[in-house]
């Protein structure tokens, strides 16, 4: 048993204490051929992570014990090898946390984008024999995802530093576009948006003498079914009953101004009387609300063109969602210290030129400010899978200030239909547990201790909620006890 006062000094362990994330995975012992390579790409293509060996479940470091650690090492590089394209050079140490031994594995984000596991390297029977062809894997919160062809294409156009707004659209004619409303906003600005402007900030690209929008121009004109916010005013703390509720699909701009007054138009004023004055303020100041809306369209994954922007308005919080986890391999930490990544070079060099970003990177130290001026509780951004979600706290007096994660009643369709219509005859499902199907949606292959720890519960009560979901026909597990994960069922 380790000491624990010495022992949470260490920078490792307190990330341990942390629990398995988008950068760390822990094993009580070293895994199997393909689990192994799966989660060391993973890593590749994300953000980088470490592989921790000698960490039980609950997060107790139990060590290596009598391993032979040079064979160990040796067992991993010829797994690397023969298992991981293009080769991973990962690197493979110790770490003695008061006289405990741990193995790490830590590898970082390639530049050889994407990287794959290579099903010749396993043996016949650890082979999936459904699919002989090389897999690519993404790291999603705590979990190794097999990325779709768009994600895949997205990591190629890393690779080659192009983002996905760059690239011409060959089946949109440029002459059946109607530029005004990108004009007009130059306009406003004293700028002018001429032919050679155009070219420049690469809306538009030439191909053998014939010129085409780029998939910038046609995202910033709202072209795309996808390009759109849904806004929605419900009663309460959860979806049960829509009060309000709007969907705006014309040119970026016009959603922002139409989002930002929907947002107004639901959120509450507070009087202040300095001296003889009267001042009315929103409970959430404006400008912060207008930067996370900003930030939300800007780095939005626009490739997925199943998601679209989230708003949920509920008695407790104002929820921004925007699809598209942190982009090129940002972790929360890096962000939060002012690192910027563009997703979208388009769409974000047309935002510069408006004027609508000042500076890189500065857009959450903005937000936090703003809200502080304001003496207003801190908005709460967090990376939930491959979603961004900002929760604003509302007061009223009605309810107490407080927050809660509801990011999933906003941007699942299969909650959503469980929550709002019911599977089972319009069940009405109990808060507590509908935090547990979310977390359920959100990690499907996750443990009842993990579950557990993700919701700040015992697992009886998770065990207990589960027993619920499963009699009210919610969800069922699928596969082995140990290897099986759990499913949302949306049969009405």
């Amino acid at each position: 048993m380790e000491n624990k006062g010495v022992a949470n000094k260490h920078p490792l362990y307190l990330q341990i204490q942390l629990g398995e994330s988008k950068v760390l995975e822990l094993k009580r012992q070293l895994p199997k051929s393909e689990a192994l390579a799966k989660t060391l790409i993973a890593f590749a293509n994300t953000a980088g992570g470490k592989l921790v060996i000698g960490v039980d479940d609950e997060r107790n470091l139990i060590g290596l014990g009598d391993t032979d650690i040079f064979e160990l090492k040796d067992q991993i590089a010829s797994i690397i090898y023969d298992c991981c394209a293009p080769n991973l050079l990962p690197e493979i140490y110790i770490e003695n946390i008061n006289n405990v031994e741990l193995l790490v594995i830590e590898v970082f984000r390639g530049s050889l984008l994407p990287y794959y596991v290579k099903q010749t390297g396993f043996k016949q029977k650890d082979v999936n024999q459904k699919n002989q062809e090389p897999r690519c894997y993404v790291r999603l919160g705590a979990t190794n995802r097999l990325a779709g062809r768009e994600k895949v294409v997205e990591l190629e156009l890393q690779r080659r530093n192009m983002s996905f707004d760059e690239q011409i659209d060959r089946e949109v004619s440029l002459e059946q576009l109607d530029l005004t409303p990108l004009i007009e906003r130059f306009e406003q600005i004293n700028k002018k948006l001429d032919h050679q402007q155009l070219l420049n900030l690469k809306l538009i690209k030439k191909e053998n003498n014939t010129l085409y929008p780029t998939m910038g121009l046609l995202i910033l004109l709202g072209f795309y079914e996808h390009v759109e916010i849904k806004c929605s005013r419900f009663k309460g703390n959860t979806m049960a009953i829509f009060i309000d509720k709007k969907e705006y699909s014309n040119d970026i701009f016009s959603q922002l101004d139409q989002a930002e007054a929907f947002i107004k138009n639901h959120i509450h004023l507070r009087a202040e009387v300095l001296g003889l004055q009267r001042t009315d303020t929103f409970e959430i100041p404006i400008p912060a609300i207008r930067e996370a809306l900003l930030n939300a369209v800007m780095h939005r994954d626009y490739s997925n063109v199943g998601r679209d922007i989230k708003i949920g308005i509920y008695d407790d919080i104002l929820n921004i969602v925007s699809p598209g986890g942190l982009p090129n391999g940002l972790t929360m930490n890096e962000v939060r210290k002012g690192r910027s990544e563009i997703r979208n070079t388009v769409v974000a060099r047309v935002f510069k030129q408006l004027n609508l970003v000042e500076q890189w990177g500065s857009g959450i130290a903005r937000i936090e400010q703003y809200c502080r001026d304001a003496n207003v509780t801190l908005p709460k951004i967090t990376e939930s899978g491959d979603f961004i979600d900002w929760e604003f706290p509302r007061a009223n007096k009605e309810n107490n200030l407080g927050t809660h994660n509801v990011i999933n009643d906003v941007i699942n369709d299969v909650i959503n239909d469980v929550i709002n219509d019911g599977i089972n005859d319009g069940i009405n499902i109990p808060k507590n547990i509908q935090l547990l199907l979310q977390a359920i949606q959100q990690t499907p292959q996750a443990s009842i201790p993990t579950l557990a720890k993700q919701l700040d519960v015992g697992t009886a009560t998770v065990e207990r909620h589960i027993k619920w979901l499963k009699e009210h026909r919610i969800i069922k597990r699928s596969g082995a006890k140990k290897d099986g994960i759990w499913q949302v069922l949306n049969e009405k």
